[in-house]
C-alpha cells in the first residue's frame, strides 16, 4: 500500500510541473530550396516566434551567420556553406531549440 501511495504521489508531482517544462519549448523546422535555407519557429501553443534570434553554425561549430524571425516565426538566408548545419533559435526567457541539416540535404538544395 505503501508503495502505491509512492507512486501516485511521484505522479502527481510529475504531473504539476509538466507545464513548466513545456512552457520553455520552442519547435524549429528547416528546410533548403533554390539555394535557399527557410526556417520556421513556433511555441508548442502554435503562437509563432517574432524577433526569435537564429544562428546557423557549420560542422565546426563556427557561426556562419545570425539573424532575426519576422511575425511569423519565418527566417530565410541563402545557403551560407555546403556542410553540415546547426541551426538554433533563441526565443527568449529559455526558449531554444536547434534543427540539423545535414550537408546531402543542404547539396541537394542548391
Amino acid at each position: 500500500m505503501k508503495i502505491l501511495t509512492g507512486v501516485a504521489a511521484l505522479m502527481l508531482v510529475s504531473a504539476l510541473f509538466a507545464g513548466p517544462a513545456l512552457a520553455h519549448k520552442v519547435h524549429l523546422f528547416a528546410y533548403v530550396d533554390g539555394g535557399t535555407i527557410y526556417t520556421e519557429s513556433y511555441f508548442p501553443d502554435g503562437s509563432k516566434v517574432e524577433n526569435g534570434t537564429v544562428r546557423v553554425y557549420d560542422s565546426e561549430e563556427a557561426l556562419l551567420l545570425e539573424g532575426t524571425t519576422d511575425p511569423g516565426g519565418l527566417f530565410r538566408f541563402p545557403i551560407p556553406k555546403v556542410d553540415d548545419l546547426t541551426i538554433v533559435i533563441d526565443a527568449g526567457m529559455g526558449h531554444k531549440n536547434r534543427f540539423h541539416l545535414k550537408k546531402t540535404e543542404v547539396e541537394a538544395g542548391k
